[in-house]
């Protein structure tokens, strides 16, 4: 499960990066971040447990 949720946060990561250099996107782009950082901060907090 942790395997595809890193590959989620990836490829969303990505997707942001490829938003800001082609400037597609606009405000999904960034909501697509948000929720790639709250997917590794639950990841990383669950994981500790």
């Amino acid at each position: 499960m942790a395997g595809i949720l890193w590959t989620v946060i990836v490829v969303l990561f990505v997707l942001w990066v490829l938003g800001l250099i082609l400037r597609i996107g606009g405000k999904l782009i960034h909501l697509l971040l948000v929720v790639a950082v709250i997917l590794l901060v639950w990841n990383l907090i669950t994981g500790m447990g």
